[in-house]
């Protein structure tokens, strides 16, 4: 009984007896495993994108501003206007308790001078934790402390772009500026973050809520910032519009009494997105395998016509049906293995060549971070590789069944 290094002997001498075919079939073999790899490589990587461009904005994150009903409830008509106060942030903490962080927000359109040089831009008054929902990275300097919130102390953090307009090159850390006639000393620049369209993430002017008051009302909140920890993004939603629509007399579905901006929420519409991008990939992916695997069932069909007599001999010989079976299934398996490696091999090479795509950075500034980069991962290659596997079994399944079904008799008269 042959062994399993018998049989592979076999395989590759027979491999070599024509080697321009074999090479061919190898290449088609290769360049399919190759771009199977090379396409889940790049369903991966816009993934990891679209993950990069929220993540620069935080984690689990949401925002709820007043807006105005559109549907009857409670005996109030639609077309009310709805009002948030500080009170509703303490509102929100006792009754969601999954909330972790929450900041109210209140802002407009002011001012900034420094020594001649103005922006008019969005102004807004946050507590400190603010910093950990938005997820701001500083450049330079600090952000401001709850002492300062207490104190109403009169410091600013400038957005990235911002000090840009207002120092160029300078140094601004400890400088003063002007915000509607106020002085405001400079202790932080944030660093940049993406920013497409008329995004102004760069540009905002930050400082202590309670300093806020100098500059205009804040009884009434533009808005109100939270992170929260359940994975239950959208019954945490329903818990914040269900608490304010308890306050203020609104029906919970109205979209338009209480605008929000969950990101998770967002991320997973886009994710949802990206899982069909990568199964679409795949699938293109296995039809360009299969062709590959077409072209060695063809080669394999020739082979078992070429070898028509010594097949014959050997069953005159006595080899079993099992025996011709597995010695043509192992020869096309074997040639799946060889283009399977230089396949892989070559999805490497050209993943390390390319590097990255440009996706985010096309349309957003600072968007690096939110291009598609083909990074090969484990999974990929075993995905890969099931469906290579698969595609040479039947593809050498097919010829290698012939060839044992062949008549020894019919087998020794072919010419």
């Amino acid at each position: 009984m042959a062994t399993l290094r018998d049989i592979l002997k076999q395989a590759f001498a027979a491999m070599r007896h024509d080697s321009r075919r074999t090479s061919l079939t190898i290449i088609g073999m290769a360049w399919g495993i190759a771009t199977v790899v090379l396409l889940l490589a790049y369903g991966n990587g816009f993934g990891t994108a679209v993950e990069n461009i929220f993540a620069t904005y935080g984690g689990r994150i949401l925002g709820v501003f007043p807006g105005r009903t559109s549907m009857q409830a409670g005996g109030n008509k639609a077309g009310t206007d709805i009002r948030f106060t500080i009170e509703d942030v303490e509102r929100l903490t006792v009754n969601v308790p999954q909330i972790t962080k929450i900041s109210p927000e209140c802002g407009k359109q002011m001012t900034s001078t420094y020594e001649g040089r103005s922006l008019t831009e969005y102004v807004r008054g946050d507590w400190p934790i603010i910093q950990d929902i938005y997820n701001f990275d500083m450049q330079q300097g600090r952000w401001y402390t709850a002492d300062e919130l207490v104190q109403k102390a009169r410091v600013v953090v400038l957005g990235s772009e911002a000090k840009e307009k207002l120092f160029t090159g300078k140094y601004a850390i400890g400088e003063k500026i002007r915000i509607n006639g106020i002085s405001f000393e400079v202790i932080g620049v944030t660093a940049p973050k993406m920013q497409e369209g008329d995004n102004n993430i760069n540009r905002i002017v930050n400082i202590p809520f309670t300093t806020m008051g100098e500059l205009m009302d804040t009884h009434y909140l533009n808005g109100i910032w939270m992170m929260y920890e359940s994975p239950d993004f959208e019954g945490i939603e329903r818990a914040v519009r269900t608490t304010l629509a308890r306050q203020y007399n609104f029906n919970p579905e109205d979209k338009r009494a209480v605008y929000s901006a969950n990101l998770i929420k967002q991320l997973h519409q886009f994710q949802i997105l990206t899982m069909g991008l990568k199964v679409l990939l795949a699938f293109i992916g296995t039809l360009t395998l299969g062709i590959g695997g077409v072209g060695l069932m063809n080669i394999m069909l020739v082979s078992v016509t070429q070898r028509t007599r010594e097949i014959g001999v050997e069953k005159a010989l006595g080899a079993t049906y099992k025996t011709i079976l597995t010695q043509f299934l192992a020869e096309a398996l074997a040639i799946t293995a060889v283009g399977g490696v230089a396949g892989i091999a070559l999805a490497y090479i050209i993943s390390y060549s390319v590097g990255t795509l440009t996706l985010y950075s096309a349309v957003a500034l600072h968007g690096e971070a939110g291009d598609i980069r083909l990074a090969i991962s484990l999974s990929s290659v075993l995905i890969a590789t099931s469906i290579l596997g698969a595609v040479g079994l039947v593809s050498g399944m097919i010829p290698a069944m012939r060839a044992a079904q062949l008549d020894p008799i019919e087998a020794l008269r072919y010419e």
